[in-house]
C-alpha cells in the first residue's frame, strides 16, 4: 500500500517542501530509502524500525521504500524520522488519518520519543507560504516554531501519542505561544560601558559606530582595554527589531545553536571566534553548507582580536561580505547565500610586541618588523573600515577613579535615537542604517555644506583616498549629523569623519 506524508527540508536559509512517499508491498523483508538521502537519513532505517516496535507497532515484514521527492534534492539530517515512520504505520494500516495538509518534522529515539530537530523556524515558515495548515514537531520545538503565525503547532512527546491523536483517543495538543517578550533571553554577555575606565574619545568612536552600523578597528597596548570596549558595544545598540530578530533566530535554528527553551533572539549576536579559526569556520561552508562567524553575528558584532594574527587569507575573505552585506558559498551543486550584515570591530597591537609608540614601556621590535606586522593587514581589507582608533594605556588615576563613567544605558538611548532618524530617512528602502548606503543613497542623503568641500577635496589629495574611502567618509559624517539632528552635513562633522581613517603608524 502507498502512503504520502509530507516533510521539509532546508536549503540554506530557506525551506523546501518534501514529500515522504511510503511504499509497502509483498516481497522479501527488505527497507530502502531513495531520493538523495545522506548518512543520517539512511541510518533512520533502523530508527524508525526500532521506534515502531517500542511504541508497540508492528514492522511490516515486507518490501518497504521510500522515496523522498523530489529526488534531486540531496537530504540532510534526521527530520525525516517521524514522517517516515508514520507513513510506515499508515501504509500498513496501524493507523488512518487524513494527512494532506500536516507536515511532518522531528527525530525518533529508539524507544519512540520525539528529539529537537534543528532548522525548525525555516521550515514551519514555508509550511505556511505553501497553504499548510497543521505542523506535528516535538514538543521541544513547539516554542520556536509557534514564532510563524498562521500555521497551528501542534507537539507531540512520541509516536504512540500521534497515533492516540489519529485514533481520536485524545484531542489535538495545539501549542498557542505567549507574549513575544517571554522569550527575551540574554544570550550574550555584555560590559556594561560605565565600567570601562577613561578612554573617552574611543567610547566616543564607539558611540558613532553603534550609530551608524560601521566598522571599527582599535589600534594600542596590551591591556589598555581594546577588549572590554568592544565586549561592551552590544550593550549601547538598539534591541533588534522584529524582523531582524527573525532573521538573526533563523540562522542560529540552522546552525542547531538555537537553544530550544529560549528560541527566539531579541539581543543582537556578539560573536569572537579565535584565529585559529578555517574558512569554513569562519564564512560558513561544508559539504552540507552551514552558517559561518559572520552570519552568526548577522544584524550584531563580529569581533576578530589579535586581527593581524588571523592572516591575509582569512581577512581577504571577509572583503565580500564587508561590502555586499551576503556571503555566498559555491560549490559544484550550486551556490547558497546566507545573511552577513554584521558590523566588524577589530583589535590590534602597533607591533608584535605591542608597544611601538609606547610612551612608558620601550618597543623592543625593529622597524622591518613592525612594517611587516602591520601589513599582515591589506590596503583593500582597511578601505573597508569606517572608524580606526588609537587606545592608549590608561593612567594609575583615572584606573583608582571611583567615579563610574557614563551608563550604556543612556548611550543606547541615544543611538537608538539616531537610528530611529534612519529609518525614517530609508522607510522608502530597504536600508536599515547609514553604514547600508550604497553610492546612489550617499549621493541623495549625504548633502555637504558648501564650506566642507574644501576640506573633503584636501582630503582625497593629501591621503590618496579612493572612491570607497571617500563615499564612506560621507556615510561616517552623515551619522555624527545624524547624531546632532544636523540635516546638512557640516564641516566639523567631516573633519571628525576624516580623523577616523585608517593610518599606519611607520
Amino acid at each position: 500500500m502507498l502512503a504520502k506524508v509530507m516533510s521539509c527540508a532546508t536549503v540554506g536559509m530557506e525551506g523546501v517542501i518534501v514529500e515522504v512517499e511510503v511504499d509497502i508491498s509483498p516481497g522479501l523483508p527488505s527497507f530502502t530509502i531513495v531520493g538523495l538521502p545522506d548518512t543520517a537519513v539512511q541510518e533512520a532505517r533502523e530508527r524508525v524500525r526500532a521506534a515502531i516496535r517500542n511504541s508497540d507497532f508492528t514492522f511490516p515484514m515486507k518490501r518497504i521504500v521510500v522515496n523522498l521527492a523530489p529526488a534531486d534534492l540531496k537530504k540532510a539530517g534526521p527530520a525525516y524520522d517521524l514522517p517516515i515512520a508514520v507513513g510506515i504505520l499508515l501504509g500498513s494500516d496501524q493507523a488512518s488519518a487524513d494527512v494532506s495538509q500536516a507536515v511532518f518534522l522531528g527525530e525518533l529515539s529508539l524507544d519512540g520519543s520525539l528529539r529537537h530537530t534543528t532548522g525548525v523556524l525555516p521550515m514551519v515558515a514555508v509550511t505556511h507560504e505553501k497553504g499548510f495548515s497543521d505542523v506535528i514537531v516535538p514538543t521541544a520545538d513547539a516554542r520556536e516554531a509557534s514564532l510563524v503565525n498562521g500555521v497551528r503547532i501542534m507537539p507531540f512527546d512520541t509516536l504512540s501519542q500521534l497515533v492516540s491523536y489519529f485514533q481520536g483517543e485524545i484531542a489535538a495538543p495545539e501549542y498557542r505561544a505567549d507574549a513575544v517578550d517571554e522569550y527575551v533571553v540574554p544570550v550574550w554577555a555584555t560590559t556594561d560601558l560605565a565600567h570601562v575606565k577613561g578612554q573617552e574619545h574611543v567610547k566616543r568612536a564607539l558611540e558613532i559606530a553603534a550609530s551608524g552600523g560601521h566598522n571599527v578597528i582599535m589600534m594600542g597596548p596590551p591591556g589598555a582595554g581594546k577588549t572590554l570596549l568592544a565586549r561592551s558595544l552590544p550593550s549601547i545598540l538598539p534591541l533588534l527589531t522584529n524582523e531582524e530578530a527573525l532573521e538573526v533566530t533563523k540562522v542560529y535554528s540552522i546552525s542547531g545553536l538555537l537553544p530550544p527553551d529560549s528560541p527566539f533572539i531579541r539581543q543582537r549576536p556578539f560573536r569572537s571566534p579565535h584565529y585559529t579559526v578555517s574558512n569554513v569556520g569562519l564564512v560558513g561552508g561544508g559539504r552540507f553548507p552551514k552558517p559561518g562567524e559572520v552570519s552568526l553575528s548577522h544584524r550584531g558584532v563580529l569581533f576578530l582580536d589579535e586581527l593581524p594574527e588571523f592572516g591575509h587569507s582569512l581577512l581577504e575573505l571577509l572583503r565580500q561580505p564587508l561590502e555586499d552585506k551576503v556571503i555566498t558559498i559555491s560549490r559544484a551543486q550550486g551556490s547558497l547565500t546566507f545573511p552577513a550584515n554584521f558590523m566588524l570591530v577589530g583589535a590590534m597591537n602597533p607591533c608584535p610586541c605591542g608597544y611601538y609608540g609606547d610612551p612608558v614601556k620601550e618597543c623592543t621590535c625593529s622597524p622591518s618588523h613592525v612594517a611587516r606586522y602591520q601589513k599582515r593587514i591589506s590596503g583593500p581589507f582597511l578601505d573597508r573600515v569606517d572608524i580606526f582608533v588609537e587606545v592608549p594605556r590608561v593612567d594609575y588615576e583615572k584606573l583608582t577613579d571611583e567615579r563610574l563613567g557614563e551608563e550604556s544605558a543612556r548611550v543606547q538611548a541615544r543611538v537608538a535615537t539616531t537610528r530611529t532618524r534612519q529609518q525614517e530617512r530609508f522607510r522608502e528602502t530597504r536600508l536599515t542604517c547609514n553604514a547600508e548606503m550604497t553610492p546612489n543613497e550617499v549621493r541623495d542623503y549625504c548633502q555637504v555644506e558648501e564650506s566642507a568641500q574644501g576640506l573633503l577635496r584636501a582630503a582625497m589629495q593629501q591621503l590618496s583616498l579612493s572612491a570607497r574611502a571617500f563615499h564612506r567618509i560621507l556615510k561616517l559624517a552623515r551619522s555624527i549629523a545624524d547624531m546632532e539632528n544636523s540635516d546638512i552635513i557640516r564641516t566639523e562633522h567631516v573633519a571628525e569623519a576624516i580623523q577616523y581613517r585608517p593610518r599606519s603608524l611607520i
